[in-house]
């Protein structure tokens, strides 16, 4: 399997099981954008543009939902609810983890 290496907020929790609540520990969308934040990225690899950290509450959210103004820009910030209500169902927020990735922590120095 090949190998890829994402950078993970310090204060993320740790990666959910298969099926498990989401817990906003961001290892999917740092890992590859979902359709949808394919189309707000414009990319297929690498971390979706639409991801936000949240200090307050030490998790990661898609900012299609938690930030639908800043995600769409100035020009489109009027279409802000709409993408809002229509995110929580493409992204099937709510359903459990769907990443069959497995996170690691970094060897230490060699």
């Amino acid at each position: 399997m090949p190998h890829q290496t994402i950078h993970i907020h310090p204060e993320a929790p740790a990666k959910p099981a298969l099926g498990a609540p989401c817990n906003g520990c961001g290892v999917c969308c740092l890992a590859e954008p979902c359709p949808l934040g394919r189309v707000i990225s414009r990319k297929r690899v690498g971390a979706c543009d639409a991801l936000r950290w949240d200090g307050a509450a030490a998790q990661y959210r898609c900012g299609a939902i938690t930030d639908a103004a800043g995600v769409l820009g100035p020009r489109w910030a009027w279409a802000a609810p709409l993408l809002r209500r229509l995110a929580r169902r493409w992204i099937a927020a709510g359903a459990g983890c769907d990443a069959s990735l497995e996170a690691q922590a970094p060897a230490g120095p060699r």
